[in-house]
């Protein structure tokens, strides 16, 4: 999916929402355990009942790779049902990527080859090795590469904020080098919306790039706040939910609910785009 196919299913659906698929097995409901695949049993409801007002799915690949290889079955299985939904939604692998460069590129085949088992459309990145070990991710035509920016954790204070001696942030070194390697065609960023007000200071440096906002809802972050400050005129927000979404409910009515707020945030987002695009 390229940028203007991206920008015109965001003013389909009038929604710029990310549905993570943090998939914890522990978390899930209990009358799912019985089934043969828990997971991906799971994934496939939430993705049927939010289809409507999602533009990505984000799947979590700690939460796979932890079940060893029947996670990573789920997660293939994930992956193959959202072929049938092609063009309807972008997919994301959070797998916060980063290594040398002959190491990221089997990361890269695993993750975003097309004859792979994952075949993604865009992949989370460490960019703190620089260049050359995000350039082999850039090699896939049509896929993107969401570099981390500014994250919503607490520790994001521990580096992310520290000074040149020119007076810049980290995090604006990141924003301002890579733009050497692509273009707002191939490249997002990860900028957590614990941090919305910063949003004007990344706009005056990416304003045209795509934001993938974690943090909203559960981790305290303002939907509101982030697109006060992040909007720009072709929207140029993913910003994803996990936990708020896909645990809402933990009966046999999960995916109703999971349904029911997916569309409580799609509406929002609904108002903040209609006078933009």
């Amino acid at each position: 999916m390229n940028y203007h196919q991206l920008v015109e299913l965001i003013k389909k659906k009038q929604s710029f929402l990310c549905v993570g698929l943090d998939s914890d097995i522990e978390k899930l409901p209990k009358h799912l355990l019985k089934e043969e695949d828990p997971i991906f049993e799971f994934n496939k409801q939430i993705i049927d009942s939010t289809i409507e007002y999602a533009i990505a799915y984000k799947p979590n690949v700690a939460f796979y790779e932890s079940q060893g290889i029947k996670g990573m079955l789920s997660l293939k299985k994930t992956m193959q049902y959202l072929e049938n939904f092609k063009g309807q939604c972008l997919s994301i692998a959070d797998a916060k990527r980063g290594d040398i460069g002959n190491t990221s590129q089997q990361y890269a085949k695993a993750f975003l080859d097309e004859k792979g088992d994952f075949n993604f459309d865009s992949i989370t990145i460490a960019p703190y090795m620089g260049e050359d070990s995000v350039k082999p991710f850039m090699t896939y035509p049509n896929k993107w590469v969401i570099l981390l920016a500014l994250t919503s954790n607490k520790g994001a204070e521990d580096f992310q904020f520290i000074k040149d001696e020119e007076g810049e942030f980290l995090f604006e070194r990141v924003l301002k080098r890579s733009q050497r390697w692509a273009t707002k065609e191939n490249i997002m960023y990860v900028c957590g919306a614990t941090n919305a007000k910063m949003f004007s200071q990344i706009r005056n440096i990416v304003p045209d790039h795509f934001l993938l906002v974690p943090g909203v809802g559960a981790q305290g972050g303002s939907l509101e706040e982030v697109c006060k400050y992040g909007l720009n005129s072709n929207c140029g927000l993913i910003v994803n939910s996990s936990r708020g979404i896909i645990f809402a409910d933990s009966s046999e009515n999960f995916a109703l609910k999971a349904r029911e707020e997916a569309k409580k945030l799609q509406q929002e987002m609904k108002q903040y785009l209609e006078n933009l695009i």
